[in-house]
């Protein structure tokens, strides 16, 4: 079981990476928090990847008033899928030509999802973004869904301000990972061990038991 979890957090932060990659040169927009760091990239000269990582380690920061604990996995995401997104703008070109555009956004949009369904079913905590959501609902008792839509309203508007790129792949995203990261979640979530049963009490001592005066 270990092994099949290692293998799909892996492959997740993997497969995240080069999603985000490929939303990137289809050209048509990105999500939330991908608008930010592809403003921050812009503005600062750094690779995006280098973004992604610096961000989400900024994030762990927020977690300590929070008082959230990073799992394995945490910090597995906040390097590797920055190191990934940029192999993956390395290896693939830029696409100008409109169905060859929207192909990629389709596909970016269902890897995303194959990702976040093999890193959540992994169960090795939750990525840096998700756990300031997670964490901020639990301290606020705002709910997550309010939570998740202050965090990513303000991301975005900051990374349009930074230019970053916001068209018709934000609105794809925002809709359709939700249901698909839904629909995909049997595949890949890994059970929880078996809790082993408590042992049955022996028949003959009951008795003796129940005459033991208590005290």
């Amino acid at each position: 079981m270990m092994t099949r979890r290692l293998v799909q957090l892996f492959t997740g932060l993997a497969l995240y990476g080069f999603s985000l990659a490929v939303f990137i040169r289809a050209g048509l927009g990105l999500d939330p928090w991908d608008v930010f760091h592809q403003g921050l990239s812009l503005k600062s000269g750094w690779s995006l990847g280098l973004v992604v990582i610096v961000v989400s380690f900024l994030v762990l920061l927020l977690w300590i008033p929070l008082r959230q604990m990073p799992g394995f996995g945490t910090l597995c995401n906040a390097i590797l899928v920055g190191v990934f997104a940029d192999i993956g703008l390395a290896l693939i070109p830029d696409v100008h030509h409109l169905g060859g555009q929207i192909a990629m956004l389709a596909g970016a949009v269902l890897a995303n999802a194959v990702a976040s369904a093999c890193y959540i079913g992994a169960r090795f905590g939750p990525g840096a973004r998700d756990g300031l959501m997670t964490g901020l609902a639990r301290r606020t008792g705002w709910s997550v869904r309010q939570c998740r839509t202050l965090i990513e309203v303000v991301v975005l508007a900051a990374g349009w301000l930074l230019g970053g790129a916001v068209g018709a792949g934000t609105v794809v995203y925002a809709l359709a990972i939700g249901p698909l990261v839904q629909l995909l979640m049997p595949f890949f979530a890994v059970p929880e061990p078996a809790k082993a049963p408590a042992p049955a009490a022996d028949p003959e001592s009951e008795p003796a038991a129940a005459a033991t005066p208590a005290g």
